[in-house]
């Protein structure tokens, strides 16, 4: 029998719309030992909130988080609400007991992070860091394919996480929309809203990274704040590149800027190894390519595995074989491992301490582009 698990959301933005269709969909599409109960919807405004709640089947809506926290009948807490929020409400659930998801990154700086790493260890409450592109199918492929050694020593690791939105200097910083822009709000630009993904992915797939050298770039310096309707400085960074070591001896080239034009979510890695090299792009989600050396030369060349099979991960959940699934089914995977784990008292990564070394990596990153020189992560 399934147990019944209440769910008491922090935010209703884009992120709390995928996060509440995936606790809304798991439970039809994988046995899972917890039904989740979406609980409780949080918000700062009463009538969105409210709104929220009918659209999506909450039970009730509240406007401060720490109700969420204080009810006793919540039992994980889910944080879909600005970087700057996420230490204090984590903290506080953990205190109170209760499982927690929390939104990437999971703060603004490692140091604002390390007591949120503390808090769910010193309580012993399941944690998890919504890094959803490691539940892609095809993005877990790829790293079964490296586990199994198919591509034997890796050599290289690239990434490109590349968008267009905010090229205009009429887009504004701050405010519900826009706080990415937000220095105070986000912690930073493009290295902690972007290439954090890349990163999680990167060292998934590949390990830890030993060393970065960083560039970054603002390239509008002044934007009106949403909120007082002043033009302010902008602190965060618009672009960023950085080049890194692995602990394995393999190197990284990893690149994201939110001005590209004509790139929306541009998302793509490709990995080189002794054998074999894979590459994915966020665009055919659904599909890895896959060159092999050893394959007979008259035959040797890139092919697309289309990643629709059953004995594909995750697929045998979802439809026949050549029917793909998208961007939503990584939070249904996610909310999965996460329940399937969590009964088993388990860890589901990445917990938050492994999202600590993400991290921990994008504060090198921009201290290494600050000094112009290259920074040696400690863990």
């Amino acid at each position: 029998m399934t147990k019944p698990l209440n769910v008491g959301m922090i935010g209703y933005g884009f992120m709390g719309r995928t996060h509440s269709n995936a606790y809304r969909k798991a439970p039809n599409f994988f046995d899972l030992p917890y039904k989740p109960v979406l609980k409780t919807i949080c918000g700062l405004e009463e009538k969105e909130a409210k709104a929220f709640a009918d659209r999506w089947g909450y039970e009730s809506y509240v406007t401060d988080w720490r109700k969420v926290i204080d009810d006793k009948s919540i039992d994980v807490v889910d944080i879909c609400v600005p970087n700057n929020y996420h230490a204090e409400i984590a903290i506080a659930a953990a205190e109170a007991g209760k499982m927690i998801i929390c939104e990437k990154p999971l703060a603004r700086t490692a140091a604002e992070a390390e007591p949120m790493v503390q808090a769910v260890e010193k309580a012993g409450v399941a944690n998890l860091v919504s890094f959803n592109y490691r539940r892609v199918p095809a993005v877990t492929l790829a790293k079964k394919l490296i586990d199994e050694g198919r591509l034997g020593k890796i050599f290289h690791y690239r990434a490109n996480f590349l968008q267009d939105w905010t090229i205009s200097s009429q887009v504004p910083q701050g405010g519900m929309a826009t706080w990415r822009l937000d220095v105070k709000a986000a912690g930073s630009g493009v290295t902690g809203d972007l290439l954090a993904h890349c990163i999680d992915t990167a060292m998934w797939h590949n390990g830890p990274i030993s060393a970065v050298c960083g560039m970054t770039e603002t390239f509008v310096k002044q934007r009106m704040h949403a909120e007082t309707g002043k033009v302010e400085p902008v602190g965060i960074d618009d672009a960023c590149t950085f080049f890194c070591r692995f602990d394995n001896g393999s190197l990284g080239n990893f690149e994201s800027t939110r001005y590209a034009r004509g790139h929306k979510a541009l998302y793509t890695f490709e990995i080189n190894g002794e054998n074999a090299s894979i590459a994915w792009d966020l665009h055919d989600l659904h599909r890895l390519s896959y060159f092999d050396h050893r394959d007979d030369s008259i035959v040797r060349g890139w092919r697309s595995v289309h990643v629709t099979d059953g004995d594909m991960p995750y697929m045998g959940k979802w439809w026949v074989p050549g029917l793909q699934i998208g961007y939503e089914h990584s939070f249904v995977h996610q909310v999965a491992d996460f329940l399937e784990n969590a009964a088993k008292g388990q860890p589901t990564s990445p917990t938050f301490r492994e999202a600590l070394a993400t991290q921990k990596v994008c504060d090198a990153v921009l201290a290494s582009a600050k000094a112009g020189k290259w920074e040696t992560i400690k863990y």
